[in-house]
Order: structure tokens, then C-alpha cells, then sequence
């Protein structure tokens, strides 16, 4: 693989991880991480398309080993090229369900694929951002949040109990890792995503839905922002969203 720096999405899907790697493969070649192919595969194909770099790995952020094998396929593939972005956006562990019959498997969910999830993918980029020289930008570690990070609201406790302690993993290694130049950024995402997966929601308001290019612009941003302006967190959501 050629010296050009690269770029690694994790939770790639037909919504806003596939703008996300869009927007970074402008400028970057990109990894995109999903537990099934078929999700990233359209995105993958897309990229190399229109003539940029894209490559697609299956893994389970939440299942350590095959973590520490993705890795090793992109430390094999990308030997010589400096890790310039990476960012979490995994949405697994969604339960909306009354806590008296929430299941134990159901609870621990929202932590595995949030909390453990975001620990394997750390522990996997961390050492090669903390690597990555002769960049434009600060290398940077962006991890997707939720409202639910924020605010354990009724029927959601097993998922904002994961996304809480995405949060706080993610506040842990910005203290930690940013006095190393190591852009750690935690990006609140407050509201419904326009995907596909919800096309067919209706809203009041025609504005009510984010858009996932103008969300992947935001996470772009964040990764020019430079050494001396780091922004830790980010809240987005549509003007007419309450909070």
C-alpha cells in the first residue's frame, strides 16, 4: 500500500458512517469497519469508484480478538502510512424497553458494543495515531455519542448505560492523550439521522431530521481544528430539535 496517510471508520453502514468515510476519503485512504460486509461493501465500492482508496474488514468491535485481527490485516496492508483519523461510530446495543423486562443479555448489550466496543477500537488506534507523523492535521479520535450520553431517559437504561461510559472513556483519553497531540473528540448526535432506515419517519417539521453529510462535515472539522483550538465535545442536532 502506497505512504498515503489513511483513515479508519468503525460502524460503517448505509447512513451517516458511510458519509463519514466519504468525507474523509477526499482527502485520505480509508478502512471501514462492520460486522457484516454487506453493510460497508456498497461504500467500499463507491469510494474506489470515483477513483479515491477504500478498503472493507469485517469485525465485532465488542469481540476482542477479532479486533486484534482486523488490526493486524491494517498494520500489514498500511505498513509506511501514518494513521492520520479515526472515529467510533458503532450504533449497536439499541433497546427501547421497559427496565422491569429488559434481560440481562439486553442491558449488558449497550455496554459491550458502547463501552467495550470503544476500548478495543481505542486500544487498536491509539498507538499508531500516538505513531503518525508529517501530517497536515493533529491525528485525530472521534467517537460517535447519543443523546442517551447525556441523558438516561425511561426505556433506554441498558443503552444509555453503554453510551454513558463511552463518554467517559472518551473523556479519559482526551485528558490522557491530548497533551501527546492526539485530538480526542466526543460528538453528541441529538436527534433522528436522516438514513435509510427512516425515510420513512414523519415529522412536523421538514428540518427535523440531521443530515448525515452535513454531520460528517462537523467530524471533518473537528479533525482540522489545530493543536492550540482543540474542541473536546461537539453537540449536534436539527434547530428545531427541544432539549
Amino acid at each position: 500500500m502506497a505512504s498515503k496517510p489513511f483513515a479508519i471508520i468503525a460502524g460503517v453502514g448505509p447512513g451517516t458512517g458511510a458519509s463519514i468515510a466519504r468525507r474523509f476519503a477526499k482527502a485520505y485512504s480509508v478502512v471501514v469497519l462492520a460486522r457484516n460486509p454487506a453493510n460497508f461493501q456498497p461504500v467500499v465500492d463507491e469510494i474506489n469508484s470515483a477513483g479515491g482508496q477504500a478498503t472493507g474488514i469485517s469485525a465485532d468491535l465488542s469481540d476482542t480478538p477479532g479486533v486484534k485481527s482486523a488490526f493486524e490485516k491494517i498494520a500489514e496492508q498500511y505498513s509506511g502510512s501514518a494513521l492520520a483519523a479515526a472515529v467510533f461510530n458503532s450504533g449497536g446495543g439499541f433497546v427501547r424497553k421497559p427496565f422491569l423486562e429488559l434481560t440481562e443479555q439486553e442491558f449488558s448489550g449497550g455496554f459491550e458494543s458502547q463501552g467495550k466496543g470503544a476500548f478495543n477500537f481505542a486500544q487498536g488506534v491509539l498507538p499508531l495515531l500516538l505513531q503518525a507523523k508529517g501530517l497536515q492535521n493533529p491525528p485525530t479520535l472521534i467517537f460517535t455519542g447519543a443523546t442517551a450520553s447525556l441523558k438516561g431517559s425511561a426505556n433506554f437504561a441498558g443503552f444509555a448505560s453503554g453510551k454513558f461510559a463511552l463518554r467517559a472513556l472518551a473523556q479519559s483519553l482526551a485528558r490522557e492523550f491530548g497533551p501527546k497531540g492526539v485530538h480526542v473528540s466526543h460528538v453528541i448526535i441529538d436527534g433522528v439521522i436522516d438514513i435509510p432506515r427512516t425515510k420513512g419517519w414523519q415529522f412536523e417539521h421538514e428540518d427535523a431530521k440531521l443530515d448525515p453529510e452535513a454531520i460528517a462535515e462537523s467530524y471533518w472539522h473537528l479533525h482540522e481544528q489545530p493543536r492550540t483550538t482543540f474542541g473536546f465535545e461537539l453537540d449536534l442536532r436539527p434547530y428545531v430539535e427541544k432539549w
